[in-house]
């Protein structure tokens, strides 16, 4: 099944399946009860360094995927286990970000669907 992206403050839909949450922080004034997220995969997130330096600035975007990409593919077994849950069920990956297009859940879902997560 193909990944869905989702910001974790919109309200939760039955439609979502499992929501796992790919931020490295907790989302701000958000309580665990109101966000049913169902999984925290915090340590799949861009590391400290890599998300001080996005900054998410759209224009450094296509680095930022670049870097992330390198990441994630020493993060192979976190990588795998969405993969694998996908396969299973329906997967929405939830982020805490404003910008919708320009962040890690996209991210995460371009490299699972390229490919890249084999």
């Amino acid at each position: 099944m193909p990944l869905n992206v989702k910001r974790v403050y919109e309200k939760p839909s039955g439609s979502d399946g499992v929501r796992v949450l790919v931020d490295r922080v907790w989302p701000r004034g958000l309580t665990k009860q109101k966000a049913r997220v169902d999984e925290w995969m915090r340590d799949i997130a861009p590391s400290d360094s890599l998300r001080k330096w996005f900054g998410h600035d759209p224009e450094k975007w296509p680095e930022f995927e670049k870097r992330y990409f390198k990441e994630l593919a020493r993060n192979k077994d976190m990588v795998q286990r969405l993969v694998e849950r996908s396969k299973k069920e329906k997967v929405t990956i939830l982020f805490g970000a404003k910008d919708e297009e320009h962040n890690q859940a996209v991210a995460i879902k371009d490299y699972v669907e390229s490919g890249r997560a084999r």
